[in-house]
């Protein structure tokens, strides 16, 4: 095979189609009515349709059910588990026993800064920690208090 250089490149073999010249006579085989058909509005000149129109056919956007509900107020958590927290001390990246949203940041357990954090019971805990959270479910403050910590809820800042 010869070298590929600038000068003796080709596209591919079927890559590129011959351009669909309308309206140039009988013998370009688009000439006549020019592949608009015969009669009716898209066969006159100045027709126009809105994208969405659907010829009279009702259209999508009242066919599909509309349903549902989407609260504007919805509060997304990032979870830790206490099982989390527990890898965390054995790897002993919690010096201290207190735990808060910012410690947890640092360690790589939640992954933004500003996003409200809970804690969730899966998992065991055995080590005493102090843990501050922006939410706990009925497990988790139950698994950290029978270890002898405290679990203590941290209101968001509102922007």
């Amino acid at each position: 095979m010869a070298k590929s250089f600038l000068n003796n490149l080709k596209f591919a073999e079927g890559s590129r189609k011959r351009t669909k010249r309308i309206a140039r006579g009988q013998g370009s085989g688009h000439g006549g009515t020019s592949t608009r058909g015969h009669k009716g509005q898209h066969s006159r000149s100045g027709a126009n349709f809105r994208p969405w129109f659907e010829g009279g056919q009702m259209p999508l956007i009242r066919r599909v059910p509309k349903f549902g509900f989407t609260s504007p107020f919805k509060v997304e958590y990032q979870v830790v588990n206490v099982s989390t927290l527990d890898v965390l001390v054995a790897k002993g990246k919690l010096p201290d026993s207190a735990v808060n949203p910012e410690v947890l940041f640092a360690t790589g357990a939640v992954a933004k800064r500003s996003a409200p954090v809970k804690i969730l019971g899966n998992g065991e805990l055995k080590s005493k920690l102090d843990v501050s959270a922006h939410a706990f479910s009925a497990s988790a403050k139950k698994k950290i208090e029978a270890a002898g910590g405290t679990a203590k809820v941290v209101q968001r800042a509102t922007a």
